[in-house]
């Protein structure tokens, strides 16, 4: 059974809504539907916080990009967009741990071509010889027609999430 597009957008940012700040007002050339954006921090402290043992920093700006369908140019123009507008905003530090970028397309229906390029589209950045964090892409694309999820090997989370927005919808 085939979902709507729009009725699965719904489905996703109910979802990102949770934990993600959603963006809709972000100027794009590209069929962006929305930009959701994730911090964390965690400290420990000893005794009081005046004495603190360590602190941790986790980002994560996730780019949703629905259309009809994708080919390979389009799909690979808009990671790397994707990829620009995201690092601008990461901070390292000595705290932070990382900041990662999630793109994930949802289409009607994806070509092949389509699903190998983001089976093998990596991208990855380390600040500081890792001593101020990284960066990793975590790619997907979620095919309508098929109930299908294709991920790198980075985005491979991707893919029980996005079986449990079709199974909440069924």
């Amino acid at each position: 059974m085939q979902i709507a597009r729009d009725v699965f957008l719904e489905i996703l940012k109910d979802a990102y809504s949770a934990y993600y700040t959603l963006r809709t007002d972000v100027a794009c050339e590209f069929p962006l539907a929305f930009r959701a954006d994730y911090a964390a921090r965690d400290e420990r402290y000893w005794l009081t916080k005046s004495v603190k043992m360590w602190g941790n920093e986790k980002n994560e700006f996730c780019y949703v990009f629905a259309a009809e369908s994708f080919d390979r140019a389009l799909a690979e123009k808009c990671v790397d967009w994707a990829i620009a507008d995201m690092l601008p905003r990461v901070r390292p530090h000595g705290e932070h741990q990382c900041t990662n970028v999630k793109v994930l397309f949802v289409a009607d229906s994806l070509d092949r071509e389509v699903q190998a390029f983001l089976k093998k589209k990596r991208f990855t950045k380390s600040y500081r010889f890792g001593l101020h964090g990284y960066t990793n892409l975590l790619a997907g694309a979620v095919d309508l027609t098929t109930q299908q999820t294709f991920t790198n090997p980075e985005g491979h989370e991707l893919a029980p999430f996005i079986k449990k927005l079709f199974a909440a919808r069924a």
